[in-house]
């Protein structure tokens, strides 16, 4: 059904194709023809024009139209006769000087006009004929004709004109037949055998050209019905290759948002089933608790009373502090925290945190040791994201560092940054965990079982918060020798 649908989208472009060239070659021939009738016509006119430029001086030079200022009507009338034996289709006419008709050879009742304009005849007698130009019909008002003209001159004076038009009634009669038949054969034949033989080449030409494009469309509506494997075949220097690239980049986008959003439901499914169960030892252990101190309120001495609301007070911070860190990280996934990045001397803020762990540090029986430079330019950061990622670093390695351990703040002085690096001499992590440190609910860390305070989201926070600030935290680790956090900012740029 997919292969019958593509094959009738690819068909159907193929004709709405052909259509249009088929039109557009209609439209071509139709535009050809008149352009050809017209130009013909032209060519012909001025043609005739040309080879008959001289029939009206050859008559002057034959017989002379006036004798002392008179017109001569028999000398007049030979010649004009002989003139029509010879050519019939011309017609002859004696002009005053103004441009009246004086005599003429043509039918008397068809000639309707007594005089004609002398413009174009005194242009004809400058231009010697080489030029087209078109006189008035004395038969027909309105209409022009092509003509012969010569001045009628007597010494130095001039008698009027001798007014020959080419193309009388008679040659109209024949010419429009003939020009019927030219029409039919250049609009009916010819025309026709040049739009057939240019619709089969351009029918041929439009297969061929649309070819790849009805791959595409082949190829689009396959994506378009569930097979998200479909790519376009991108060759350099073939037709629709643009389209083609943008098609499967777009294609490439579209596959990653739906794995990515495949991935968030299952994150999202982990971490509900993560939650669901972290939140859930403490809250037995604080409704376990409570009921015993409702069941033995009577029972119960002092100190014991005092321990079980210690416990119940220690199971409610570890649940605020996990709320806290679930909205914080749900902040940063869903990218609805945008850094505030100012300039700050990240030694100084490296101290700060240091004074501040140095107290729990000593309870707990582990060396804090910095190694800080005070030559440190500044940096450009969040400085409150920062401090974040730092407390979750030192705290984590804290958690897993035994008594007598060290933990060290180190700086180094990068080209156009400051590496910070978070040490410490605690249990390590097996090489197989380490690239699923930074996951939320890293349960396969070992480690995580020796702080039950732990809610497993402190790296995944340190990680988020750097890659909005387009840096990468970086881990090395040994087991039973110590594990190293590293991580850069970039140096302010004033």
């Amino acid at each position: 059904m997919s292969e019958a649908k593509n094959l009738k989208g690819g068909i159907s472009l193929f004709w709405k194709l052909s259509a249009t060239f088929l039109a557009l070659l209609v439209m071509v021939g139709v535009f050809h023809i008149i352009l050809s009738i017209s130009t013909s016509e032209k060519y012909y006119l001025e043609r005739n024009q040309r080879l008959n430029a001289n029939i009206a001086q050859s008559i002057i030079q034959e017989v002379k139209p006036f004798i002392d200022g008179e017109l001569s009507e028999t000398a007049t009338d030979d010649i004009m006769h002989h003139m029509m034996a010879v050519n019939p289709s011309i017609e002859v006419y004696l002009l005053d000087e103004e441009g009246g008709i004086l005599n003429h050879v043509a039918p008397y009742k068809k000639v309707k006009l007594t005089e004609v304009s002398l413009d174009p005849i005194n242009e004809f007698i400058e231009t010697k004929g080489e030029v087209c130009v078109m006189g008035d019909d004395p038969r027909k008002p309105g209409e022009e004709q092509i003509f012969s003209a010569a001045p009628i001159m007597e010494g130095d004076v001039l008698q009027g004109y001798v007014y020959v038009v080419l193309a009388g009634e008679d040659y109209y009669e024949v010419a429009s037949n003939l020009w019927s038949d030219y029409i039919t054969a250049l609009g009916g034949g010819t025309m026709l055998a040049i739009l057939i033989a240019a619709l089969i080449v351009g029918l041929i030409a439009i297969w061929f050209i649309t070819r790849n494009l009805r791959g595409i469309v082949d190829t689009v509506r396959r994506f378009q019905e569930g097979d998200l494997d479909a790519r376009i075949e991108t060759k350099s220097g073939k037709e629709f290759n643009t389209l083609g690239v943008a098609f499967n980049e777009m294609a490439d986008t579209i596959v990653g948002n739906i794995e990515n959003l495949k991935s968030m439901e299952n994150l999202r499914r982990e971490l509900v089933g993560n939650v669901s169960h972290d939140l859930r030892t403490p809250l037995a252990v604080i409704h376990g608790y409570i009921e015993t101190l409702m069941i033995k309120k009577d029972d119960l001495n002092p100190a014991e009373r005092d321990k079980y609301l210690n416990i119940i007070l220690q199971s409610t911070e570890k649940l605020k502090t996990m709320v806290s860190e679930l909205f914080e990280l749900s902040k940063l996934e869903s990218k609805q925290v945008q850094p505030k990045k100012e300039p700050f001397f990240v030694n100084e803020l490296l101290q700060d945190v240091v004074q501040k762990y140095l107290i729990l540090a000593r309870k707990k029986g582990v060396l804090i040791q910095s190694v800080i430079s005070n030559n440190i330019e500044l940096v450009n950061a969040d400085i409150s994201l920062i401090e974040r990622v730092l407390q979750n670093l030192i705290d984590n390695a804290l958690k897993f560092t035994p008594e007598g351990g060290t933990i060290t703040i180190k700086t180094n002085e990068l080209d156009d940054a400051v590496e910070i690096q978070v040490s410490d001499t605690g249990v390590g992590i097996p090489e197989e965990q380490i690239p699923f440190v930074f996951d939320r609910y890293h349960i396969g860390d070992k480690r995580i079982g020796l702080d039950k305070s732990n809610t497993g989201l402190g790296l995944a926070i340190v990680k988020k918060i750097l890659e909005i600030h387009d840096a990468t935290i970086r881990l090395t680790s040994k087991l039973n020798q110590g594990t190293s956090f590293s991580f850069e900012l970039p140096y302010h740029q004033a």
